[in-house]
């Protein structure tokens, strides 16, 4: 009996995951923050998210506000990736000023917990850098061109 609990329960959530995507963004655009500015296009989103994995799987990302911002100042290039709905929005609200001084490219996507996933872990994730690398430069350089394309906020 144990087993097929488990397996409905994994059923139900992969169902979650794979439609969660596309249906949702709706509903995520309603709970970012005002700075959330650029947003990403859920065409972008989702190009974003792919490049997130494909960096993961290779270890050429940075995850986390600490970690982020070490190696922006630190001269690191590469795309930042800032979830819009963190709260407070304290946690990282310094980081596009950041960017923008260190001509980095930016984007906001609608979700932490889709942002967290990509990157292959279980907890959410409200910032990554993703570093360019051969494997991906494809991906990576088609999300560069759209993201620097993105009107900034004033």
């Amino acid at each position: 009996m144990g087993k097929t609990k488990k397996e409905k329960a994994s059923g139900e959530v992969e169902e979650e995951t794979t439609g969660g995507n596309e249906k949702s963004y709706q509903e995520l655009i309603v709970n970012i923050n005002p700075i959330a500015q650029p947003l990403a296009s859920r065409k972008l989103s989702k190009k974003l998210y792919k490049c997130v994995k494909k960096a993961a799987k290779l270890k050429q990302i940075r995850r986390g506000v600490k970690e982020v911002q070490k190696f922006i100042n630190k001269g690191e290039k590469g795309i930042v990736v800032l979830a819009g709905d963190t709260l407070p929005i304290d946690v990282y609200c310094h980081l596009p000023v950041m960017c923008e001084d260190r001509s980095l490219p930016y984007a906001y996507i609608p979700s932490k917990v889709d942002l967290g996933s990509s990157a292959g872990s279980k907890r959410p994730t409200c910032v990554i850098l993703i570093k360019p690398h051969e494997e991906y430069q494809e991906a990576y350089d088609e999300c560069l061109e759209e993201v620097t394309v993105l009107p900034k906020p004033l």
